[in-house]
């Protein structure tokens, strides 16, 4: 049934593209990275709210995006702008790797593209951070060209339309295919944004508002009334667990971050000194080899969190610094309590949070 009824809305495709081109004309998101009808599209916002919105939503990417664009209104301000800084308004985010791949590309589109982003997929693949999918994303919207942009919007709204029955994520080259057949070099921007909009707004994974979805009639998942169903899932695997010490050492109305090593999960982020996370649970007396002073430390609480491969216990223990010791187990960098949190990663900002 399903495979009759791919073939069938395939030979529909203007009819398709006609549906939802007038639905999106009447119903698009107002985004402060899209531009409105009859504006010139600027690339760097495309390719900067892209960055920002892979595994983050739009309401949490939305001002972090406006002030970042404040502060670097362009790729060669945000190019010249140190690390640190960057990584601070960074913070909260998550997926902290997006952060050093923002500032890569942003250099290298300004040191080899003169400040100009490629208009070709081509050139777009050639950039730092930037993948098959955010490529794909900058030459439609901001360059007009045609290119299949697959995001996890997309790949729900393809499912459901032609109710693939193969689970995700061995689905996701079919899904691929199968929106492929619907792009065409007329307006590539606005139909990857339409699908983004549709996904997002109606076609939502849980609870679809198909009664206002403009390919209802068309939708194969919708006919069979079980549209929620898709996209098919292959079953998730138990998530790993790890432990960890936090060390808060306090002076004052100071505390003392860290920088984090710049690669690996959070690099190049400001954080508490931490033990690594590992399986077992830590020891206090082996635990405090890894404090960043000689002190008396005790226990004010702990923290979950969940990153995208593994679940995290980390235990918080808190100190007064003792101005007669000076060595430290690494460089610290002191931050007044109110605004400590302000320059670290939500994991670190939960532990403060007990202080």
């Amino acid at each position: 049934m399903a495979r009759v009824s791919q073939i069938s809305l395939l030979s529909q495709v203007p009819g398709v593209r006609s549906r939802l081109l007038t639905w999106y004309d009447a119903h698009r998101r107002d985004l402060p990275w899209r531009a409105r009808p009859g504006e010139a599209v600027d690339p760097y916002r495309v390719w900067l709210s892209e960055i920002m919105l892979q595994q983050t939503t739009v309401p949490h990417a939305t001002p972090y995006f406006q002030a970042f664009l404040a502060r670097w209104p362009t790729v060669s301000a945000l190019a010249a702008a140190p690390d640190a800084e960057v990584m601070a308004a960074w913070a909260g985010l998550g997926y902290y790797a997006r952060a050093r791949n923002l500032l890569a590309c942003a250099r290298a589109v300004a040191s080899d593209h003169r400040g100009v982003f490629p208009a070709d997929l081509a050139g777009l693949r050639t950039l730092p951070g930037v993948g098959a999918y955010t490529a794909a994303a900058v030459a439609a919207i901001a360059f007009g060209l045609r290119a299949n942009v697959v995001d996890g919007n997309v790949e729900r709204v393809m499912a459901r339309l032609f109710a693939v029955e193969t689970p995700l994520p061995a689905a996701k080259a079919e899904l691929a295919a199968l929106a492929d057949r619907l792009v065409t070099a007329d307006r590539p921007g606005d139909w990857a944004q339409a699908l983004m909009d549709l996904g997002a707004t109606v076609c939502r994974p849980k609870a679809p508002l198909c009664e206002l979805c403009p390919l209802s009639a068309l939708c194969t998942a919708c006919a069979v009334g079980a549209p929620e169903s898709y996209p098919r899932r292959s079953a998730k695997g138990e998530r790993p667990h790890r432990h960890g010490v936090a060390f808060l050492l306090t002076r004052g109305e100071t505390v003392a971050l860290a920088p984090r090593p710049p690669r690996g999960l959070l690099g190049g982020m400001l954080g508490l000194p931490t033990t690594p996370w590992r399986v077992a649970p830590w020891a206090n007396s082996e635990a405090l080899v890894h404090a960043p002073q000689p002190g008396t430390w005790r226990e004010i609480g702990a923290v979950r969190h969940v990153f995208t491969h593994f679940s995290l216990d980390l235990r918080v223990l808190t100190a007064t610094a003792r101005v007669a010791v000076e060595k430290s187990a690494g460089p610290l960098v002191w931050r007044a309590r109110a605004s400590a949190a302000a320059d670290t990663p939500s994991l670190f900002r939960k532990a403060l949070e007990l202080l």
